[in-house]
């Protein structure tokens, strides 16, 4: 299980994006059938998508729906800080 953690938190981290981008583009929303099982997937990162398809392979109920849905490109994140100010304690 301890192996999983970064899967686990690179899957978190994608559930967030993918609600941003749906809450953006409602529209792809509407191509998902309800009650589906979503399973992320990143172009290029097969050691990820295989433990995301083994994930939800054990997860999903008989006649669920599954869909997936490939990352192609990520952009960086960025900071939305515009300014700083650094004191360094005496």
């Amino acid at each position: 299980m301890k192996r999983d953690k970064p899967f686990l938190e690179k899957n978190t981290m994608l559930v967030k994006e993918f609600d941003k981008y749906i809450l953006e583009h409602p529209g792809f929303a509407e191509k998902i059938p309800n009650n589906s099982l979503v399973v992320m997937q990143i172009e290029g990162d097969e050691e990820f998508n295989e433990w995301a398809r083994k994930a939800a392979r054990a997860a999903a109920e008989p006649n669920t729906p599954v869909v997936y849905v490939t990352i192609i490109e990520l952009k960086p994140v960025r900071s939305r800080i515009e300014r700083l100010k650094l004191e360094l304690a005496a």
